[in-house]
């Protein structure tokens, strides 16, 4: 799961790793992605991230706006 390989080791609590693991979970099945180890999936992963860090913390939420920032939607 390449998200995980992304967060900052101290730098994340278990909340946020939840919360992001979601976020990042909705956005791919919005964009209809299966394969993880897929490198697209890392941008989607950083782009979450990305997200979250800006001030947007519900996962769907932040799934949406990856999604359409990718040209997604659900």
């Amino acid at each position: 799961m390449p998200i995980n390989r992304l967060f900052r080791e101290g730098k994340i609590n278990p909340e946020e790793v939840e919360r992001l693991n979601r976020a990042f979970t909705f956005t791919l099945h919005s964009l209809s992605l299966v394969d993880r180890d897929d490198p697209f999936c890392e941008m989607v992963a950083r782009k979450v991230i990305g997200i979250e860090a800006a001030g947007t913390h519900d996962p769907r939420e932040i799934a949406e706006i990856a999604a359409k920032e990718f040209g997604g939607s659900r």
